[in-house]
C-alpha cells in the first residue's frame, strides 16, 4: 500500500472509532511502529486534529469536533447522501467529491443495510472524452483564471471566445459552462461538446456577482399548452416527466395528455421522438407547424 492510501486509511477508520492503538496499526498495515509514527506526524503537519493517549489502553484518534455532529447527520443521513451520490459516479468529476464519500462510508454504521436503492446512469463514450475539459473548466473556476475556446453554435457557425468561468452545469445527459463570455460582454451558457481547444494563458480575474446575475437572467423558452392523443406504451414517460395529473383516460386503445411544451425546434424533437404512439390534436397552430416539421424531416428521405 502506497504511503498516500495508508494516510487516507488512517484517516477514515479514525473517524469510524474513538482510539486505535499503535499496535492495530502496525498489524493492519504490516508496517513497523516507526512508521506508524511518522504517519501521525504527517497528518498532524497537515492539519488533521489527531490526539494521542497514553498507557496501556492508549492510542490515537481525532478531535470530536473534527467528525461530523451526529445531532446532525445519524447513520440514516448518511446512507441516504451515499446513495444520491453512488449513482452519480458516472457524472461526478472532482477527485475530492471521492474523498468525502470515503469520509462519509467510514461514518455510516457497517452492519447498517446497503444496496437497497441503486441508481446508475449510462456511461456514454463522448462523455469520456471531455473529462479534459471538464477538469480544465474546474480547475479554472477554483483559480478564477480566463479560459479561451472554439465555440460552434447549433447553426454549425464557428467562433472563438474568452470567458470568465463561474459554473459547470450538468442537464439531462449533458455538461454545460456557465460564464461571462468578454467578447459578447455579457453572461452566456455554453454546451461543452460544442467546445474545442480549451486554453488558458493563466490570466486571472476578478469574480463578477455571478449568483445574483443569474436570479436576474434566468432563461425561460416560451412555453406552449398542448394536447395529444398517446398510447399506453408511452404513459409511464408522460407520467415521470409531467405528473399523473396530465393524463386522463380517452379510449380503450389512447389517453389524453395536456402538458406544456417548449414552442421551438427542442419541442419538435422531444415529440417527433414518440413516432406514431403520440399525435397532436390542439391548438391548431401548433398542429400545422409540427406537420411542416415533420415534413422537412421526410424531405430529406425522398
Amino acid at each position: 500500500m502506497e504511503k498516500v492510501e495508508r494516510l487516507i486509511s488512517i484517516i477514515m477508520i479514525l473517524l469510524k472509532k474513538d482510539l486505535v492503538s499503535t499496535k492495530e496499526f502496525t498489524q493492519l498495515f504490516n508496517v513497523s511502529k516507526r512508521t506508524i509514527l511518522r504517519d501521525m506526524e504527517t497528518l498532524s503537519l497537515s492539519n488533521i486534529p489527531i490526539y494521542s493517549v497514553h498507557g496501556v489502553y492508549g492510542g490515537y484518534g481525532i478531535m470530536e469536533e473534527y467528525k461530523v455532529d451526529k445531532r446532525l447527520l445519524n447513520s440514516s443521513d448518511l446512507e441516504n447522501i451515499l446513495i444520491a451520490l453512488g449513482g452519480l459516479e458516472k457524472i461526478l468529476i472532482s477527485e475530492e467529491v471521492a474523498l468525502t464519500i470515503k469520509k462519509m462510508e467510514a461514518m455510516v454504521n457497517p452492519l447498517s443495510r446497503k444496496g437497497s436503492i441503486q441508481l446508475s446512469f449510462y456511461d456514454w463514450e463522448g462523455r469520456s472524452e471531455i473529462l479534459q475539459t471538464l477538469k480544465s473548466c474546474q480547475q479554472s473556476i477554483s483559480e478564477n483564471k480566463i479560459i479561451s475556446f472554439d465555440y460552434i453554435d447549433k447553426d454549425g457557425l464557428k467562433t472563438t471566445r474568452i470567458v470568465e468561468p463561474y459554473q459547470l452545469h450538468f442537464s439531462e445527459a449533458s455538461w454545460y459552462l456557465k460564464g461571462y463570455c468578454l467578447d459578447r460582454q455579457g453572461y452566456r451558457t455554453f454546451k461543452l461538446s460544442r467546445v474545442d481547444n480549451l486554453s488558458t494563458d493563466g490570466t486571472t480575474f476578478q469574480p463578477r456577482d455571478f449568483v445574483s446575475e443569474q436570479d436576474k437572467t434566468k432563461y425561460q423558452p416560451q412555453l406552449i399548452a398542448v394536447k395529444a392523443l398517446i398510447s399506453p406504451n408511452i404513459k409511464d414517460q408522460f407520467i415521470e416527466r409531467y405528473g399523473r395529473k396530465s393524463i386522463e383516460p380517452y379510449s380503450s386503445d389512447y389517453f389524453l395528455a395536456a402538458f406544456h411544451i417548449p414552442q421551438n425546434s427542442i419541442g419538435f424533437q422531444f415529440l417527433a421522438s414518440f413516432g406514431t404512439n403520440l399525435e397532436i390534436i390542439e391548438p391548431k397552430s401548433y398542429v400545422d407547424e409540427f406537420k411542416s416539421y415533420l415534413l422537412a424531416m421526410l424531405s430529406k428521405y425522398s
